[in-house]
């Protein structure tokens, strides 16, 4: 582990909200599970910039991979199971995504094409921002694993660039907007 997934595995581990989403998740043993993006370096802008743990965090983003089955029904089985896991306000706030199916919708909801992925690792690089593609796992042996394809260099500096291995996505500015809104002290890296 380097010293920034060391440094963000004690960030993570010092707010209460992440870990009752990881410990919590661990339990329904999901295959190929992270909690990634928002919640995940949000975490570490708000050790930064001194707000307190939880600040600007709008949900929990769960990734599972899971190519048995990549039918809508068997992804809200998994929903369902993992909203039923959490009381309110967590219930609502954590969005559940089979990565293994989004090639089937991502197009049309964003105007773009999408291989299918093989991981809910390979996704993180296909994220909007090197900043966003962050992902944690709570594992058996209570460690936490990081993954982060583009290093974690971008979310301790608080800067966002666009992804340098894909199109500048449709939904760039609103993505930054949204983040700057909250955290002003970002450096942004237009396009």
């Amino acid at each position: 582990m380097s010293e920034l997934e060391a440094e963000l595995a004690a960030l993570v581990r010092a707010d209460a909200g992440l870990m009752h989403v990881l410990t919590t998740v661990r339990a329904l043993e999901l295959p190929d599970w992270r909690l990634v993006s928002g919640a995940v370096y949000q975490a570490v802008w708000n050790a930064m910039t001194g707000r307190p743990a939880g600040y600007g965090v709008k949900d929990y983003d769960l990734a599972y991979f899971d190519g048995s089955d990549l039918s809508y029904e068997a992804e809200d089985v998994v929903i369902k199971r993992v909203a039923a896991a959490f009381d309110e306000p967590v219930r609502s706030q954590v969005e559940v995504r089979n990565q293994a199916r989004v090639h089937l919708w991502f197009q049309n909801r964003f105007g773009e094409p999408y291989a299918p992925l093989h991981s809910t690792d390979e996704a993180l690089g296909r994220f909007v921002a090197p900043t966003f593609a962050v992902g944690v796992r709570l594992e058996a042996d209570d460690s936490l694993s990081v993954a982060a394809p583009f290093g974690l260099e971008d979310v301790f500096a608080l800067t966002i660039r666009p992804n340098p291995n894909r199109p500048v996505a449709k939904g760039w500015a609103k993505a930054v907007d949204s983040a700057r809104a909250r955290w002003p002290e970002l450096t942004v890296i237009e396009p």
